[in-house]
């Protein structure tokens, strides 16, 4: 495994690098790091593939610039872009889990020329709707509890989840596992609540993420803070003002989607299985796979069986 530091303008982002072939380029989300991709890179750098795994703006080894409007859609987009010009050679293949599905989605949107095919993890991907995510979400949640919405208000989070990292990490982690009660990330709560009330602090973890994996994250976290991650939740508002070119725009590459059949993700919306139709807006839709008994971690909950379906979708290009 290499690292390399790959620039986009006055942005540094630390990408860990292995194998030589085409390009797959792999995205994590919140809050993790390049590291959540550790069992995909081993799998396709042995199968003739060059995979590059970012730290996402924000996160771990990468540049954390400070202001909300550094971390919208079209920036992060331009970071995947940049990645893919400095170490690919032709378009590359797109992973994305949790915001990094968004990411690659828009990706896809904004630089397609770059991008020969793209595979979301447990967020599928939506057209450009009505009013941002967000403010939908603040109308669903009203009088009651969503992370999303407890993120709006700078410097809350931060110091809730800064206190004691390695827990508020376990806490979250578990709570959106596949071993977690059902849904239990998406429990009733006041909207006065904080983030981890009345979640679980396992001990000991499952069994998929080891105390030197979760030592790596916390350490990471510890270091750099949570205000970069939680302003890619506050820049929402910005993206819908500044992709309305995308309005009713689709997934024109081959594309797939991954999840795991406990996934909170899919119920984010009462009453709406968010997973029914994840190709909906994708022109060339390869299927989907949804591992059972599995949570929102599904890269790291069931390696095998993810990196199998990836295979199978890379295979078919």
């Amino acid at each position: 495994m290499d690292f390399v530091t790959v620039r986009n303008g006055a942005i540094e982002l630390n990408v860990a690098v292995s194998g030589s072939g085409p390009l797959i380029v792999c995205v994590h989300g919140f809050p993790e790091l390049w590291y959540s991709w550790r069992h995909q890179i081993a799998h396709f750098a042995a199968r003739g593939f060059r995979v590059a795994a970012l730290d996402v703006r924000g996160y771990g080894g990468s540049s954390k610039p400070k202001e909300i409007a550094a971390y919208t859609l079209r920036q992060l987009a331009s970071d995947v872009a940049a990645v893919i010009d400095r170490l690919g050679d032709g378009p590359a293949i797109l992973f994305g889990h949790d915001w990094g599905a968004p990411i690659v989605w828009h990706t896809a949107l904004l630089h397609p020329d770059r991008i020969r095919a793209v595979a979301g993890l447990s967020v599928p991907f939506r057209p450009r709707g009505p009013v941002s995510f967000i403010e939908a979400v603040r109308a669903i949640y009203k009088g009651r509890f969503f992370y999303q919405i407890y993120f709006q208000q700078e410097g809350v989070a931060e110091a809730e989840l800064e206190a004691d990292v390695t827990r508020a990490l376990r806490k979250m982690y578990f709570a959106l596992a596949g071993e977690a009660s059902q849904n239990k990330w998406l429990e009733s709560k006041s909207p006065d609540a904080k983030l981890l009330d009345g979640l679980v602090d396992p001990q000991p973890f499952p069994g998929w993420m080891t105390e030197r994996d979760l030592a790596i994250y916390a350490e990471a976290f510890r270091a750099g803070g949570f205000r970069g991650p939680l302003n890619r939740y506050r820049a929402q508002d910005l993206d819908f003002a500044d992709l309305a070119e995308l309005n009713g725009r689709g997934i024109a590459q081959p594309s797939a989607f991954i999840a795991g059949g406990r996934d909170p993700v899919r119920a984010f919306i009462p009453g709406m299985d968010l997973y029914v139709d994840p190709g909906l807006a994708c022109a060339d839709f390869r299927g989907s796979t949804i591992l059972p008994d599995i949570g929102h971690w599904v890269q790291q909950e069931a390696p095998d069986e993810t990196s199998a379906a990836l295979e199978a979708f890379v295979r078919g290009l």
